[in-house]
């Protein structure tokens, strides 16, 4: 790749690890993390019990 575009590229990743770690997320990681349990627990009922 040409040099700027280089350049371009490592700056929206500076940019976006930047955005990531200010934090500010809408939903928290542990909502998310607690979703993802109930819904695995929930097929796995689904699956012992049929």
């Amino acid at each position: 790749m040409e040099p700027d575009r280089l350049r371009r590229k490592r700056d929206r990743i500076r940019a976006e690890i930047r955005r990531n770690r200010e934090g500010g997320h809408r939903v928290p990681t542990w909502v998310l993390a607690a979703i993802l349990a109930l819904v695995l627990a929930g097929w796995l009922v689904l699956i012992v019990t049929s």
